[in-house]
């Protein structure tokens, strides 16, 4: 994509090509007058002078120095373009003076207005300018992600993380998305994104892809019309006739094809979003629910909607917490359990399993983030589901019992269920109350010791 853009940034403003490759750039060497230079593009990107056909050949002229940089000029640029180019105090000060004297009188709407102007950084008005150039929303997303890379370590990046995530929610918002269903017939291009964005359960061949796609499958995504071919989220989802509980089953590419007709039950077994310049813009939810108006109408007899998810946060902490270990019975430390010596003896495999299946529920339910909202799951796609009305329903030790589920839970997964009946109430009393909607089952096993 970067060596695309490239060359039809290059084109529009009558650049010669260059060899370089991306990942080859020459060191960037940061000097006054290279600050100077940036600087006086990106001033003249924010006045915006002359017509459309200008503001384009700035904005392109601007993205590809940004693109040319190496890392570390990239992330002077965007200092630069943080610390530089917010709104005036000064004008900010007289505008607020100006609408707070004119509170109560006809002239407070001019007075809020101009107080409402003033507070648009210079930055908006940049980032606003790429929406003109070829892939500018891309450009923009990916720029992103460049940043959020750099405020790890460079807060001062805060505000124009700040206001780029406002662009990007506006832009991004789900009203502009559009639904696809993807199958083995898309476009190979497409098909190759799905193989490098699958962020759950790696996609290892093209065989293993095309059985994710076969008849008794679905995978759905989310595209943005300026990124046609660059999924932002996509489900994975199987077509069965009970509540699935191992990872490994549904993966199984010998594994007879299910007759799609008799379904009742539909299965997520894996949602990846796939643009990390794109995180705190949420459309997963809405992802799933119009997900699930699909599949009801291409199949009136389902009518269970669940998930097989992965317990991301349960070996770190339970490495942190090594007491609960011992509460329910495990005398293997993390390490051990994460290894699958345990699970080749059948006896001792049923022991712990039990005991990882309290250990579970009691993460699931007690254990919660320490920063924010403190009522809120520790676990993010317990929090993620749990904030969309489902259910947690069960718990499968075992559930995935490759390297990575074993590191990662202990190979334990869970479903959630999308009850249609109960989303609403769940949802409402996650939010406000914290409540955690589980089957009796679970709350047995939390409250075990």
């Amino acid at each position: 994509m970067v060596e695309g853009l490239l060359q039809r940034l290059r084109s529009m403003i009558g650049a010669p090509e260059k060899g370089a490759e991306p990942g080859r750039r020459k060191k960037t060497i940061i000097k006054p007058k290279l600050l100077d230079e940036w600087r006086g593009q990106l001033e003249e990107c924010a006045e915006a002078r002359g017509g459309e056909v200008s503001a384009r050949t700035r904005a392109a002229t601007l993205a590809l120095t940004y693109l040319e940089l190496d890392d570390g000029g990239r992330h002077a640029f965007l200092r630069l373009m943080s610390l530089g180019f917010g709104p005036s105090p000064d004008a900010v000060a007289t505008a607020f003076e100006t609408y707070r004297q004119a509170l109560g009188t006809p002239q407070q709407w001019d007075a809020e207005a101009e107080l409402r102007e003033v507070l648009r950084s210079a930055r908006i008005r940049i980032l606003t300018q790429f929406n003109a150039i070829p892939q500018g929303v891309k450009f923009l997303v990916d720029l992103r992600a460049d940043l959020l890379r750099y405020l790890e370590e460079d807060p001062e990046l805060s505000p124009l993380d700040c206001e780029l995530e406002s662009r990007l929610a506006a832009w991004f918002d789900v009203g502009f998305l559009e639904l696809q269903r993807i199958t083995w017939n898309s476009p190979a291009v497409l098909l190759e994104k799905l193989i490098q964005y699958e962020a759950v359960h790696e996609i290892r061949s093209w065989t293993d892809l095309k059985n994710r796609l076969d008849s008794d499958r679905r995978l759905y995504a989310f595209f943005h019309p300026r990124m046609p071919m660059e999924p932002l989220i996509f489900v994975e989802v199987a077509l069965t006739d009970h509540l699935a509980d191992s990872v490994q089953a549904l993966l199984d590419e010998h594994a007879p094809v299910f007759d799609a007709r008799r379904a009742d039950t539909a299965i997520f077994y894996s949602i990846s979003n796939t643009q990390p310049g794109l995180r705190g813009v949420s459309f997963g939810n809405f992802l799933l629910k119009r997900v699930i108006d699909d599949l009801q109408r291409d199949f009136p007899k389902l009518k269970h909607f669940a998930t097989l998810s992965p317990v991301p946060g349960l070996a770190s902490w339970a490495a942190r917490n090594p007491q609960e270990l011992a509460a329910v019975g495990i005398d293997l430390d993390p390490a051990q359990l994460a290894q699958d010596e345990w699970a080749k003896n059948p006896k001792s495999a049923r022991r712990i399993n039990d005991a990882l299946a309290q250990l579970t529920a009691r993460y699931l339910t007690l254990a919660k983030k320490s920063r924010g909202d403190e009522r809120q799951p520790l676990d993010p796609v317990a929090r993620f589901h749990l904030g969309n009305g489902a259910r947690l329903e069960r718990i499968n030790p075992l559930g995935d019992a490759s390297a990575k589920g074993l590191k990662q839970s202990f190979g334990v997964m869970v479903n959630y269920l999308y009850d249609l009946n109960d989303l609403e109430d769940n949802v409402e009393s996650f939010a406000r109350e914290g409540t955690i909607a589980t089957t009796a089952a679970v709350r047995r096993l939390a409250r075990q010791k």
